[in-house]
């Protein structure tokens, strides 16, 4: 953290200074012996278990320990544990440096206000507050209760926190305002700037398929540390629920009342390590017409939370995920029976359901088969009147009706171009997908095509 003096409101040195600690989890303290060994490295070789003799003798060298009296310290370099070979000493360093300050993070800081002059200030108003590119945080005022005096030589500590949400540069701004010892009203601003980094990134990807859409979240370690995932959760937007996929065919509900617990925390290795969450997320049939109306594509948000290697924590919340663009549609017509079997040359009904999908009420509208292409290609056609009339639709309406079609060849054949025309409107609507049907022969033609076949 650097720390520049500003331009005070009088002139001349100042009686009082601040001073800056971060205050953060301590590190483990590395011993800074060389490598460390193993007796038995020294003593034998890979090959000690092929000689019978060598290799019985073995525990007896194992077991010999140096003397403990002896002031030489010979043995200082050898194993006495298994856990010496990781060089960590057992006890805890407090940060050497201000280190680095991520996003998500909270950042504590313990300050203290030192008068370093030999007469003592009195009626000292300290303000610390952090300013951004955006905002000004205010976290210690003392305006209304000014700290009475600080004598010769003594200070005035105080700790404030701050949930880092934003990137960039950062200002930690501390004053004083206080009367020296000649009775002079002064005014000290000192600044310590830093930069807040992004910990993590996050990637997304998003496939429809059918009725469901997959949410795949890539999350990217930047830190030095590793991180442990506390819980990456994905908050669906309304009208949709979102299950998270996992390996071991075990789902967890996103919007479940109940939580796990005691789970393993996901590891994301310092330095580039990344991990995929895979999300299945449905729309609820009841969002489902009002979605489409309002042609919103928002899914989501994802909620991340996770520890660092002594257990700092942090938190991040991203931006609103977004999906396909959902197309907006004013009608749907759709098939609500598919006809199971049809008979060759005999009329069939084929049910439909049209739907408004808009505020406001449309109609009157007309039905028919479009005849694109020529007739001959026309395998199923409507039976009777070739235009069918039916009224206005409300707000958000939906009215059934049947077709009465008629199929002229055999197979598996397609029922095409079934088409919706506004008449009010003059405007045509998208046709009806293409379905198809297996036509065959009535049971007494069947009899005798397989008399005629023998």
């Amino acid at each position: 953290m650097s720390s520049d003096h500003g331009g005070g409101g009088s002139s001349g040195s100042h009686s009082l200074a601040f001073r800056v600690m971060r205050l953060c989890r301590p590190s483990f303290h590395a011993d800074p012996l060389p490598l460390r060994v193993d007796p038995a490295d020294l003593l034998v070789g890979e090959d000690i278990f092929d000689d019978p003799l060598a290799a019985a003798s073995l525990p007896r060298l194992l077991h010999s320990s140096p003397d403990s009296s002896d002031l030489s310290y010979r043995s200082r370099f050898l194993l006495q544990d298994s856990s010496d070979s990781i060089g960590l000493s057992g006890l805890l360093v407090l940060p050497q440096a201000f280190g680095a300050i991520y996003l998500g993070e909270t950042f504590c800081s313990y300050i203290s206000i030192n008068n370093s002059s030999n007469f003592e200030v009195r009626d000292v108003v300290i303000k610390a507050e952090i300013q951004t590119e955006r905002q000004r945080i205010l976290l210690l005022d003392t305006s209304k209760s000014p700290v009475e005096s600080i004598r010769a030589g003594g200070r005035y500590d105080f700790i404030v926190e701050h949930d880092v949400k934003e990137l960039g540069a950062h200002t930690l701004v501390c004053t004083a305002l206080y009367n020296d010892g000649d009775g002079e009203r002064k005014y000290l601003p000192q600044f310590f700037k830093f930069i807040v980094a992004n910990p993590l990134s996050v990637r997304t990807k998003v496939r429809a398929v059918k009725e469901a859409t997959f949410l795949e979240a890539c999350i990217e370690n930047h830190t030095k540390s590793n991180l442990f995932m506390d819980q990456v959760e994905f908050e669906p937007a309304p009208h949709w629920s979102a299950t998270m996929l996992k390996a071991d065919e075990h789902h967890t509900e996103s919007n479940s009342q109940t939580k796990e617990t005691n789970k393993p925390s996901v590891l994301i290795k310092a330095g580039g390590g990344i991990y995929n969450y895979l999300y299945q997320l449905k729309l609820s049939s009841q969002g489902s017409a009002q979605m489409k109306v309002e042609g919103s594509n928002v899914l989501g948000k994802l909620q991340i939370t996770w520890r660092a290697n002594l257990g700092e924590p942090g938190r991040l919340q991203t931006q609103q995920i977004l999906g396909n663009p959902i197309t907006h549609k004013e009608i749907e017509l759709h098939v609500t029976e598919v006809p199971s079997a049809v008979t060759l040359e005999r009329p069939f009904s084929l049910p439909l359901n049209l739907t408004n999908q808009t505020d406001k009420e449309l109609g009157p509208f007309e039905v028919w088969l479009s005849q694109d292409g020529s007739l001959e290609d026309k395998v199923v056609m409507l039976n009777g009147l070739q235009k069918l009339v039916l009224p206005r639709l409300e707000a958000f309406g939906s009215s059934t009706f049947t077709l009465n079609l008629i199929a002229t060849k055999l197979g598996v054949q397609k029922i095409t171009g079934v088409t919706v025309f506004d008449a009010i409107e003059k405007k045509s609507y998208e046709p009806l997908q293409d379905l198809e049907v297996d036509v065959m022969l009535d049971d007494a033609k069947t009899y005798w095509f397989n008399c005629l076949r023998s």
